[in-house]
């Protein structure tokens, strides 16, 4: 079995784990009917996509009777991290905190999200550099 990598989801792959995720264990037929209140897919694409998705072994796959139940394998969690440490990993170093705020400005937050993101802001606050340097080329200052 593949080492599960959340960094080769497509979107529609997403889309099914997030139930999957939600549900914790889900026949085909369940992720079918909760699919399509927000696609126009069709039965057979999303079990192709459920297949991809063992596959990559980001699910599990039970057969109970002439039922199929899906399990993720990764944690919702640890799948988010993943991708976003790789998105991360292939932006500018000095652009990051651009990024960063442009997403705290669009993403609808709790109360207790952005006291949590202050907090970890400040903690990190007394040994931030004045600039970070940019990294897209050797020996170059900036981009």
């Amino acid at each position: 079995m593949a080492q599960p990598d959340a960094t080769v989801m497509t979107p529609a792959e997403w889309e099914l784990m997030r139930i999957v995720w939600t549900m914790g264990e889900v026949g085909s037929s369940e992720v079918i009917a909760l699919i399509q209140q927000k696609r126009d897919w069709s039965a057979s694409t999303i079990k192709t996509l459920l297949s991809r998705l063992v596959k990559k072994s980001m699910l599990t796959t039970q057969r109970v009777d002439r039922r199929f139940t899906y399990q993720a394998v990764v944690p919702e969690s640890t799948a988010m991290q993943e991708s976003a440490r790789a998105l991360f990993a292939h932006l500018c170093g000095m652009k990051k905190g651009g990024v960063l705020l442009d997403l705290i400005q669009e993403t609808p937050l709790a109360r207790s999200d952005i006291e949590a993101l202050q907090a970890a802001l400040a903690q990190k606050l007394p040994d931030a550099p004045a600039t970070i340097a940019c990294d897209c080329l050797p020996n170059h200052a900036h981009c």
